[in-house]
């Protein structure tokens, strides 16, 4: 039996409806303005996902969050899951559990790829998806649980966004192998799933029947814009309001059965909140009745 399921899911917080943010995003032009929202509209700003490189730290506005005791989640840009030396290098450690004391997140989650090729260095970040295989499964199972070992906090897996993908598994039955390998929750982006079916030439919800729902702690909603480069059809993460019709279906699907859902973000940290309040309207109304719903309204 799972223990994760049966026990340690249930300790975890009820986080509602959040928004994202990470290092100067606030001080774009145009960008959110996280205390105007807070005030404002707190059930849409009930928790702040914080995009963290250690190399960077926190800016101004993050700090101020946390030094309200406002909710918060810790989400890695910097470091690569199935590689034992990044996880478990010991500076790196340090810098994140130092972030940690001052955010005091409910948990950690982050894009489960390649976040910097080679060591970790300012030059060498990206973002790629992992090798779809049962062995990289395998391996980011054991980087998972090295992380949460050496923090204490549960860490929620990303599926991550990408044009190309490598391997024999389908995304989801990826994820599933490393959640269960892992026996950790998820972090599922509904914008990055429906990138991934686009791609791969399947339908926005193909995968879902199988797919352990009861496992998704988090969904992150966001806009994309499509593209065409040198020809070829793209779609791009960019965290726009304009959200795709494929990602509001998987939104429509997962709700209802995604049973232990406590944290919901629509990822849209560069706009102005009169840009995003129909997103953030449809996802409350989507969720209202789910179980993730009922157990806001208690």
């Amino acid at each position: 039996m799972s223990d994760f399921l049966s026990r340690r899911v249930h300790a975890l917080p009820h986080l509602g409806l959040g928004v994202s943010t990470e290092y100067g995003a606030p001080d774009a032009p145009g960008a959110l303005d996280l205390p105007a929202l807070r005030a404002e509209h707190p059930e849409w700003a009930a928790f702040l996902e914080v995009g963290v490189e250690t190399a960077k730290g926190l800016d101004r506005h993050a700090r101020w969050w946390a030094a309200q005791g406002w909710p918060t989640t810790y989400h890695f840009l910097d470091v690569n899951l199935d590689e034992p030396q990044d996880v478990g290098e010991p500076r790196w450690l340090d810098e994140v559990r130092g972030l940690i004391d001052v955010l005091k997140p409910a948990w950690l989650c982050g894009d489960a790829g390649l976040w910097h090729f080679g060591p970790r260095d300012r030059n060498h970040m990206l973002l790629l998806p992992p090798i779809l295989t049962d062995d990289a499964a395998k391996a980011m199972a054991e980087g998972i649980v090295t992380l949460r070992e050496a923090t204490g906090l549960e860490v929620m897996p990303e599926n991550p966004p990408g044009q190309v993908f490598l391997g024999d598994l389908h995304l989801l039955d990826f994820f599933a192998k490393v959640a269960d390998y892992a026996d950790t929750g998820l972090l599922l982006d509904a914008a990055h799933l429906a990138i991934y079916q686009r791609v791969c030439g399947h339908a926005p919800t193909t995968g879902l029947d199988g797919f352990p729902a009861e496992r998704v702690l988090e969904l992150h909603v966001a806009g994309a814009t499509e593209r065409e480069v040198e020809g070829l059809p793209i779609v791009e993460d960019d965290h726009t309001p304009a959200v795709l019709d494929d990602t509001w279906a998987i939104l429509d699907a997962l709700g209802p059965v995604a049973r232990n859902l406590r944290a919901v973000i629509f990822e849209c940290e560069r706009n102005p909140l009169a840009s995003i309040r129909p997103g953030l309207e449809r996802i409350q109304a989507t969720l209202a009745h789910t179980p993730y719903g009922q157990r806001g309204a208690r």
